[in-house]
């Protein structure tokens, strides 16, 4: 007969007191606890044993579990700061599905949002069993994973990927359905502000958008920005100011940039949609905070941090994982409008 529930504050039960309790051998409880007692173990006798485990508050030691089998059970997210919600919704949606197979994830920042980043163990392979890297941060993983240390990409070249697997959204569908939507309204001038970051995932977005308008006869212009709404906004009142006819819309690589655009238009007296058409990327929280609300290609994220880290178990456990692009949704509200 099981014992009474362990007191707050008093010793930490063990295998032993749970083994004496339930009136079995510490290997019973082991295999039980373990979940490797069928066939080994009566069915009555693993019930027992479970139900004095919880009754005195027993937890194994996974640390000393782990341990033995060496493995620590951690996975390394990298990305760019999470002062963009993108990645704070993919880390949520990675964090769920590790959680699911008994993973922990430790979150590491790329200082310059995209730019080299140290080592932050002393030992990486001795750290980790995996890692989940967006390319917009992969410079940091020169110093952090060992060769053999399994690794799944996000937003990566399947053809030129570090990783053993990659995880990509079908941005190049994303930025054909914006650019289809602005040529069925009329658009035959465009001003494309692309994201001034040396990214695999914003050179997709240029070849989709180029793809795109190829025998239209549109009118394609570029200029580029940071990722900031105020460097936006410098890039896009210079672009739309310059000599020659004024783009009718704007395709932009973010919606941070798109917010740069809307303000822009505003100081240049232009009014969105009537004037200028304007077109985000990502479906973040900014885009229905803008007046008017943009049109912009929607992102699963958390989606996206699941099938990454679903893939990294894959890696891990040695299964193959699903290559499968995601599918991104084309969201049209009031920046968007006929050409003049």
């Amino acid at each position: 007969m099981a014992g009474p529930q362990q007191e707050t504050g008093g010793p930490r039960p063990t295998s032993r007191d749970v083994a004496r309790a339930a009136g079995v051998s510490q290997a019973t409880v082991s295999l039980v606890l373990g979940d490797k007692w069928r066939g080994r173990v009566a069915e009555p006798t693993a019930e027992r044993v479970r139900t004095t485990a919880r009754e005195l508050g027993y937890r194994p030691n996974l640390a000393a579990r782990n341990l033995r089998l060496g493995r620590t059970r951690t996975a390394l997210l990298v990305v760019p700061a999470l002062t963009n919600e993108f990645f704070a919704h993919v880390h949520t949606g990675a964090a769920r599905v590790a959680a699911r197979h008994g993973f922990g994830v430790v979150l590491y920042l790329s200082p310059d949002g995209a730019g080299p980043a140290r080592d932050p163990f002393d030992s990486a392979r001795a750290s980790l069993d995996g890692v989940l890297a967006s390319s917009m941060a992969s410079h940091a993983l020169a110093a952090i994973r060992g060769d053999d240390l399994p690794l799944v990409m996000l937003d990566s070249d399947p053809a030129r990927s570090l990783g053993a697997a990659t995880v990509n959204l079908d941005l190049a569908d994303g930025m054909r359905r914006v650019t289809e939507h602005l040529l069925a309204l009329g658009h035959r001038d465009f001003l494309h502000l692309a994201a001034d970051i040396d990214s695999w995932t914003f050179d997709v977005r240029a070849n989709a958008l180029a793809a795109a308008l190829s025998g239209t006869g549109a009118a394609v212009r570029r200029a580029a920005a940071p990722l900031t709404v105020e460097a936006a906004r410098t890039a896009a009142e210079a672009a739309l100011a310059a000599p020659g006819p004024r783009p009718t819309a704007v395709i932009c690589d973010d919606d941070f940039l798109a917010a740069g655009v809307c303000k822009a238009a505003r100081r240049l007296g232009l009014c969105v949609p009537e004037d200028l058409s304007v077109t985000g990327f990502d479906d973040l929280t900014l885009a229905t905070a803008v007046e008017p609300e943009l049109t912009t290609v929607r992102l699963p994220a958390e989606h996206f941090g699941e099938r990454g880290m679903e893939s990294l178990m894959a890696v891990v456990e040695g299964r193959a994982p699903d290559s499968t692009p995601l599918a991104v949704e084309l969201v049209v509200r009031g920046s968007t409008g006929p050409a003049r």
